[in-house]
């Protein structure tokens, strides 16, 4: 275990969804070309994205309990051939529909990736090092998005679009061929029986279910839900019109903010790591003040008068960037509370919280954008539409938020049944320790 071979495979496997990241955030990159390509209107390009991730969220539960019987390997080799087979259909597409298969087999592809690899780390890693390599795990992958906002918007600008999105299509092949020679199941699967799971269906129902009433496996959800549905809503879909159109950004100006948002996750991801492997009790509260700061930030974008400066910008991507680590949190909440045996079924199913919330998000962004372009006569992808579009964060949020709440209560409440632990609230933990050190201070003074 933690073996140079561990590294290499984990290596791999974190490349393999780099690529997933780089497949999905094309269309991000590209949504005003292909408004114009196709046509359409906002409610109907925002159906390109919604669809790709109805599809990613609607997967996640059987890709979840197929992994706990079939084991990662395999679902992470048949998602890079889905993403490549995927960007090459929306390569040749000249109609919308076409274009619209293509994201549902990106989708596919994209839900088979990431769970699978998060699936991988603790058959080969053991000990306080796996919360670190989960957050590295995510941190890296966005490294897909610098790809799609600059090496692939130099291409979709320089060689057109089919060219772009073929190459894309190609690389993705690229990591299916390394995922096939180097990505190895783990030894843990192989001692504990755990992969595959025995028996039939039944079982792997039944270990989806439990996985599914298990109180940690929520808060993991819900944890998920409002910390990253934010920032994929901006950076899958409706960021850069917002920015380019909304806001008169250059395209590079855009790319730039979007870059951001990747370099501040690698920043602040070891930190939440360590912070949720020193404080494992307290890892909602981390939740829970990124969610204020996400909410702090973006009233002030939406309230300034006229247009936000551009510091008030970066903070925004800045505030953005944090929350895709630490919606990484709810992975760790389902790798505590559930067996080996069941973290594919609860990983799944932590996996749906943000994409689900996205998936509503970015709908609703693209109906008030329209419905504001009826109502004035404005351009769709003005300001003031943007301003309006992006309230239904609010809703959303605020719904995750009361149901996170209700699930760390009875999870706690869990941990003081069956385990004797009680956590308390956060500022009587904090004024106890205060005591404490300034006890501990007195004592070395004396």
């Amino acid at each position: 275990m933690n073996s140079r071979r561990a590294w290499l495979i984990w290596g791999i496997a974190v490349f393999a969804y780099v690529l997933a990241v780089m497949q999905r955030s094309t269309l991000g990159v590209s949504g005003v070309q292909a408004q114009e390509r196709f046509a359409v209107s906002a409610t109907v390009l925002s159906t390109l994205a919604v669809v790709q991730i109805a599809v990613y969220a609607g997967l996640q539960v059987p890709v979840g309990v197929l992994l706990d019987r079939v084991g990662p390997r395999r679902l992470v080799l048949t998602g890079a051939v889905l993403l490549a087979l995927g960007q090459l259909v929306v390569a040749m597409s000249g109609t919308i529909g076409l274009a619209i298969l293509g994201r549902v087999l990106v989708g596919a592809g994209d839900a088979m990736t990431f769970i699978s690899v998060v699936r991988l780390l603790p058959m080969w890693f053991t000990g306080p090092v796996l919360p670190q390599i989960s957050q590295w795990t995510g941190n890296l992958g966005q490294l897909g998005q610098i790809a799609s906002a600059f090496p692939f918007t130099i291409l979709l600008r320089s060689l057109g679009w089919s060219w772009a999105y073929a190459t894309a299509a190609a690389v993705s092949l690229v990591g299916a061929t390394l995922v096939a020679f180097v990505v190895r199941n783990g030894p843990i699967a192989i001692r504990t029986g755990a992969i595959p799971v025995a028996g039939g269906r039944h079982d792997a129902l039944g270990t989806f279910l439990q996985a599914v009433r298990r109180p940690g496996t929520q808060l993991g959800f819900w944890s998920h839900f409002v910390t990253q549905s934010s920032g994929t809503v901006f950076t899958l879909l409706w960021g850069v019109p917002m920015l380019e159109r909304g806001l008169g950004y250059s395209p590079d100006a855009a790319a730039g903010l979007l870059t951001v948002i990747v370099v501040v996750g690698f920043i602040v991801g070891p930190i939440l790591g360590l912070l949720c492997a020193r404080f494992p009790l307290r890892r909602s509260n981390l939740v829970l003040g990124i969610v204020v700061a996400l909410g702090v930030v973006w009233t002030a974008v939406l309230l300034w008068p006229h247009h936000p400066p551009v510091w008030l910008m970066v903070l925004l991507v800045v505030v953005l960037g944090i929350g895709g680590p630490g919606s990484l949190i709810g992975f760790d909440f389902a790798r505590t509370f559930n067996p080996i045996g069941a973290l594919g079924s609860a990983n799944g199913i932590v996996n749906v919280g943000g994409f689900l919330a996205a998936f509503v998000m970015m709908f609703g962004v693209g109906e008030i954008l329209d419905i504001v372009h009826r109502a004035t006569g404005a351009s769709t992808y003005s300001w003031d539409a943007f301003r309006a579009a992006m309230t239904i964060q609010y809703v959303v949020i605020g719904i995750g938020v009361i149901m996170l709440v209700r699930a760390r209560r009875r999870t706690r409440a869990l941990l003081h049944r069956e385990e004797g632990i009680q956590v308390g609230p956060l500022w009587v933990a904090l004024i106890v320790r205060w005591r404490r050190t300034g006890r501990i201070g007195r004592r070395s003074v004396q």
